[in-house]
């Protein structure tokens, strides 16, 4: 039975009947439950466990920063030693050279900020009638206000009423659909465009060939924001031995949200990257932006960050998230042939789907996968999840494969 335990995106009467999953132990690609039964982790948690689990030098780097100092206030012109160089450290990956990087506490916050920030820079540039924020059918942009608005996901939207003003959706897959809006309301009108360079939530959607770079020239255009939401594909998990997606496409965005494998999970941590042309306007003196976050650049979670980039670097990651990229294809391309799997979308990142036939029956297949000792998620329509950590080995992509297969046939 379930306790007094709120979870995230539940039906809570059926967890309340049969009870929750509870996770209490994992080591790279691996998990373990309270009764002590194991599984291949295909999700890497919720996208995030890239370095995978039980890295004990991420906590040892932890504990020594929460010895030192936990955190104090990054308002005004305070910080930590840690989170300055993060910031630095960060600015030398960035995709843009020069972008300012703004901590936040996860996804979510770093897409709201980066809509108001989007809103306020129009401001500044006096511009103000810039306002429209523009998202994708399909796409996940977190469940804050701002970000639950501009997702393409209606069953998200429901029961809330209009959650924010001037926030429209074009066609995930279709550059032409984003270029007619700006026509026809008037690029004076549209403030941004926020673009995932894989749907990630809505169902893992791969961009079609010339998408990313077409809609980023349409935003070039007509002076329109490109807002790269990488709180997914960020850190590594885009492969092409590729920090980012913006990177691999070369996108340039002028702003992008990042979170996840910022520290693969280990600590709640975000940060929005933002281009020089976007950030001059509050850097030249004078310029308040009003937004910041309590926890927004917390040393031990930056501590938590620089161990997690530390172990991407040292043990070439980025490079075993290409090679995933082509290992998962190749395992779980042979799936679409089962009679319960409509396809199988993979072949860019460490990331794929398994799409159902039937996707009203994506429990009983998550249900299916536990017994075959996976656990994987449901995303979209009854697409299954497959993202594992950068340190799952060629066998165990293997045995995933196989165990998958068992499952649903």
């Amino acid at each position: 039975m379930a306790g007094s335990l709120w979870h995230g995106f539940a039906d809570m009467g059926a967890v309340s009947a049969d009870g929750p999953f509870v996770v209490t132990r994992g080591a790279g690609s691996r998990i373990w439950d309270a009764e002590g039964n194991e599984y291949l982790d295909a999700t890497a948690g919720l996208w995030f466990t890239n370095v995978g689990h039980g890295r004990t030098e991420i906590a040892d780097a932890v504990a020594a920063q929460l010895g030192r100092l936990a955190h104090y206030s990054g308002f005004g012109d305070l910080t930590s030693d840690v989170t300055d160089a993060l910031a630095d450290r960060l600015a030398q990956l960035a995709p843009v050279p020069g972008s300012k990087i703004f901590f936040t506490s996860g996804g979510s916050d770093s897409v709201d900020s980066a809509a108001k920030l989007a809103r306020r820079y129009w401001t500044e540039m006096g511009k103000p009638g810039k306002t429209l924020l523009v998202g994708r059918t399909k796409a996940y942009h977190g469940m804050h206000v701002a970000g639950t608005a501009l997702a393409g996901i209606p069953a998200n939207h429901e029961g809330y009423g209009e959650l924010m003003p001037d926030a429209e959706s074009v066609e995930w897959d279709d550059a032409k659909s984003l270029l007619g809006l700006i026509e026809r309301v008037g690029a004076d009108r549209v403030a941004a465009f926020f673009c995932e360079p894989i749907i990630g939530a809505g169902g893992i959607y791969l961009p079609p060939a010339g998408y990313l770079a077409e809609v980023r020239q349409i935003c070039r255009d007509h002076d329109v924001l490109f807002i790269a939401d990488e709180v997914v594909t960020g850190f590594g998990r885009i492969g092409g031995d590729s920090w980012f997606a913006s990177s691999r496409f070369d996108l340039a965005p002028d702003m992008m949200t990042t979170a996840k494998g910022l520290t693969s999970g280990y600590v709640p941590m975000g940060a929005v990257f933002i281009a020089p042309r976007i950030a001059k306007p509050f850097f030249a003196g004078g310029v308040w932006w009003r937004h910041g976050y309590t926890y927004g650049g917390h040393a031990g979670a930056a501590a938590a960050a620089m161990a997690n980039l530390d172990i991407i670097e040292r043990e070439g990651l980025l490079a075993e998230a290409t090679r995933l990229e082509s290992e998962l294809a190749e395992a779980l391309g042979p799936l679409a042939d089962l009679d319960a799997v409509a396809e199988v979308r993979t072949g860019l990142g460490a990331v794929s789907a398994v799409q159902l036939s039937d996707a009203a029956r994506a429990p009983q297949a998550i249900g299916a996968l536990r017994r075959h000792g996976v656990s994987a998620r449901a995303a979209g329509a009854g697409a299954l999840q497959i993202s594992p950590a950068f340190v799952m080995t060629s066998d165990e992509v293997g045995e995933l494969a196989n165990r998958i297969g068992a499952a649903l046939s």
